[in-house]
């Protein structure tokens, strides 16, 4: 892995597991294992730096929706899959956890690739609700973009209950309850893993 590689990778486990203010350059580097030019060589600073790492957090999470979402499978199948795919739960969302650091959020750039994510997953989520309303899968009165945002709040939402108890419990209720709403009437929603 290349020294810029080694930065972006640590930056974006801090931002993580810190936040913004808690990733401090020196940290960065030590993680890292790279000296502090080479930061400097790469990124004009730690602002430039985060973006890149949040960007490329952003994009994974995209690349990782998008292979259940865009699986085989009916409208329904693919959101359970997405809701019930395999998660660390109490370690939460890497661009959910960026919405609560109020240092990125105040900063537009920062900010950007996080409010693009969350667009583009209520969006592809939307399409798939259409498309299982059109195939008659999905009630005809149900409106797409409220049930993308009610997918996008029951995962986030499920995250911050999860990490509140300590348990996954809370998030695997949430999710239970959404498919149970969701669910045609002849499915009985499966449970996660």
């Amino acid at each position: 892995m290349s020294t810029s590689e080694r930065l972006i990778e640590s930056t974006r486990a801090l931002l993580w597991e810190r936040g913004y203010v808690g990733t401090s350059p020196k940290a960065i580097l030590e993680r890292a294992g790279a000296g502090q030019g080479s930061m400097y060589h790469h990124f004009k600073g730690k602002p430039d730096l985060a973006l890149a790492a949040i960007r490329r957090t952003a994009e994974e999470m995209r690349a990782t929706a998008a292979g259940v979402l865009d699986g085989p499978g009916t409208p329904y199948e693919r959101i359970e899959a997405y809701l019930l795919r395999e998660r660390d739960v109490l370690r939460g969302c890497p661009v959910g956890r960026l919405t609560m650091d109020p240092d990125v959020i105040a900063d537009d750039a920062l900010r950007a690739p996080v409010d693009e994510t969350l667009d583009w997953l209520r969006a592809r989520l939307a399409g798939i609700v259409e498309e299982g309303r059109e195939q008659g899968e999905f009630a005809p009165g149900l409106d797409s973009e409220e049930i993308a945002a009610a997918v996008v709040a029951t995962v986030q939402g499920g995250y911050v209950l999860a990490r509140a108890s300590g348990s996954p419990a809370a998030f695997d209720a949430g999710v239970r309850g959404l498919l149970a709403l969701l669910a045609p009437q002849d499915r009985q929603p499966r449970t996660r893993p």
